[in-house]
């Protein structure tokens, strides 16, 4: 059976457009992974789902205890999550690639611009959820990232917008 990730960012205390989110992935949920700006307790999303939970510290995410960047495994996979700011967002792509290289990553996951992102060449992912609670691209929709990574390792990325 396939694995589904969720991948959201910038939520600022916002938690409705998140909860359509996991609605969206029905029963069929894997991992959820917030890029930061969350603004809440990281309980209170571990509590909206029944699967891991994978967070980073933004900008507005204060006094929180959470890291900077971090990184996991997701199937065969390496990614560096960040939330940017330290990078200057869309700007910083080179270092937060560099960084994720120098990691043995092969997926680069930010937030802070609140404008979706995919970019893709061989050996390297970046992508950027958007925020899911306050866009800036053009349009204006809320939006977030869907990874699925079928049984024979194909994976694949899916930009939602609500």
């Amino acid at each position: 059976m396939s694995q589904k990730i969720l991948i959201v960012s910038d939520s600022h205390g916002r938690e409705n457009n998140l909860k359509r989110a996991v609605q969206n992935m029905g029963n069929h949920l894997d991992l959820l992974i917030h890029l930061g700006d969350s603004q809440r307790d990281p309980g209170r999303l571990t509590g909206m789902v029944d699967c891991p939970v994978e967070m980073v510290k933004g900008n507005s995410d204060g006094l929180s205890t959470l890291p900077a960047t971090k990184l996991i495994e997701i199937g065969s996979h390496k990614a560096l999550l960040t939330h940017g700011h330290r990078y200057g967002g869309r700007v910083g792509i080179p270092q937060m690639v560099e960084m994720a290289k120098a990691n043995g990553a092969d997926i680069v996951m930010f937030g802070h611009t609140h404008i979706p992102l995919l970019e893709q060449e061989p050996g390297m992912t970046v992508l950027n959820p958007g925020s899911i609670s306050q866009p800036r691209q053009e349009g204006g929709r809320p939006s977030y990232m869907v990874m699925t990574i079928e049984d024979d390792g194909r994976t694949e990325y899916a930009t939602i917008y609500l």
